[in-house]
């Protein structure tokens, strides 16, 4: 019986202990220091906001692991030293593996500003941010101003949980336009209009000098670069992106660039050893995905993939087509398949954009200017079935194909209002194409051909 090592209990970790205890009998391990128990970091925010209990983002009830012969052990690994196959924790214990994960997720980044690690600066990704959030924003009289230092889908989540208990936000921006690097300009602006208008002090073209401390070596006030201006405040929220969270790796045999690197099979240099989840970063690049790719379904698939090749039938880590979805405070977005900001846009790429005149509603059609194949698809405010356009990007659908039958793709709920029609007829007025919309379809929607 081998025993397998797993250091992380986030969504990578778990997944591959499950699959693996479902096809095997190996002993497994998986080793935590942020929880005991596995929990959904996606519902961290519903907690603060008074939706739900600490309880109700864990999956599995505490007597799911005995069941199931998956140990826990909370610690610090400090070091691995695999020539001899142990881990070493941070207070001098010791645990033996046959085969290890590195499942070890992200952390904040953070860039060298001063004042970054006083009292009251705080990430949002794990269950001890949010610790931190409820000591020193409790209320809108404990925190009366946060700042928050970065544009990405963890600081507007952030503003959102904070603006739910009446605290004021400002909201530093270092792009000339929120997201602009990964939206489209259209998108981006609409983003911006929203946030305003959630009351929420959006400063654009803004980086941060210094976080000033009190007398008590708490958080106090920031310094804006740009013109020396000191906004005061009680808490920081630094959620300027992430990074692999491999910092007790660095020093070991084990070959790491911003992640540990691992081959298409997820392996990495050293036998035995493979990495998983945010902490991963492929040697080469799958298509157009990023080498290091912090996104809860892919480390999901990740820990599916690995558990096969853990017990015995090899298997190759393929992500296939690119899709994602979040939430801008009231605006939900999904995106299939690859459409990028302007500046990141490729040649043979043209974009078809309709927005909806009053409402936070839109979307971005990416398709080749020269073959009309259909590349991707960003929405806002709509809903659409993922399966639908994971299946016409296999299939290298042209673009009047999936307007004509885009009413299929649509998943809003049976009394909200459709705008395929519209889209449609702005697609026809702009191309000088007689695209004719087809009605929805049970069977086309659920036919795997």
């Amino acid at each position: 019986m081998k025993h397998i090592v797993i250091i992380g209990n986030g969504i990578s970790g778990v997944t591959a202990a499950r699959h693996i205890r479902k096809n095997s009998d190996h002993k497994i391990t998986i080793v935590s220091a942020e929880t005991k128990y596995f929990f959904s970091r996606t519902a961290l925010m519903y907690i603060y906001m008074g939706h739900m209990k600490f309880e109700h983002t864990q999956p599995y009830e505490n007597w799911f692991w005995d069941k199931n012969k998956i140990n826990l052990k909370e610690g610090y690994v400090g070091k691995i030293n695999t020539d001899d196959k142990v881990l070493k924790f941070s207070n001098g214990e010791h645990l033996s593996y046959d085969k290890l994960i590195i499942a070890t997720g992200s952390k904040p980044n953070k860039f060298g500003w001063p004042g970054q690690d006083l009292d009251g600066v705080m990430g949002m990704y794990h269950k001890q941010d949010l610790e931190k959030l409820e000591k020193y924003a409790p209320d809108n009289k404990t925190c009366k101003r946060a700042i928050i230092v970065g544009g990405g889908l963890i600081g507007i989540e952030l503003a959102e949980m904070l603006r739910s208990r009446n605290i004021s936000v400002t909201f530093l921006v270092r792009e000339s336009s929120f997201w602009n690097g990964v939206l489209p300009a259209q998108e981006s602006e609409m983003i911006n209009e929203h946030i305003k208008e959630h009351h929420i002090d959006l400063r654009l073209s803004t980086n941060l000098k210094e976080i000033k401390a009190d007398e008590n070596g708490r958080v106090k006030s920031v310094i804006i670069e740009e013109t020396e201006e000191e906004i005061f405040c009680d808490v920081v929220g630094l959620t300027a992106g992430v990074s692999p969270n491999i910092d007790f790796i660095k020093n070991s045999q084990i070959e790491t660039k911003r992640g540990v690197l691992v081959n298409r099979f997820l392996e990495t240099n050293i036998s035995d050893v493979y990495a998983i989840g945010d902490c991963a970063e492929q040697q080469e690049a799958i298509g157009q995905r990023r080498n290091v790719e912090a996104v809860w379904y892919t480390g999901r698939m990740m820990g599916e993939t690995l558990a096969q090749t853990i017990c015995g039938n090899k298997t190759e880590y393929k992500p296939g087509h690119w899709f994602n979805s979040a939430k801008f405070l009231d605006i939900e977005y999904q995106t299939y398949g690859w459409v990028f900001s302007e500046r990141n846009k490729k040649e043979n790429e043209q974009y078809f954009q309709w927005r909806h005149p009053k409402d936070y509603k839109c979307i971005t059609i990416s398709f080749d200017k020269d073959s009309h194949q259909f590349l991707g698809i960003n929405t806002f405010g709509i809903r659409m079935r993922h399966e639908i356009f994971d299946r016409w990007l296999t299939q290298n659908q042209s673009v009047e194909y999936v307007l004509e039958y885009l009413a299929d793709a649509n998943f809003d709920p049976e009394f909200y209002k459709l705008h395929e029609a519209e889209i449609v007829a702005k697609f026809n007025k702009e191309n000088n194409t007689n695209i004719q919309l087809k009605k929805k379809s049970w069977k086309r929607i659920f036919s795997k051909v």
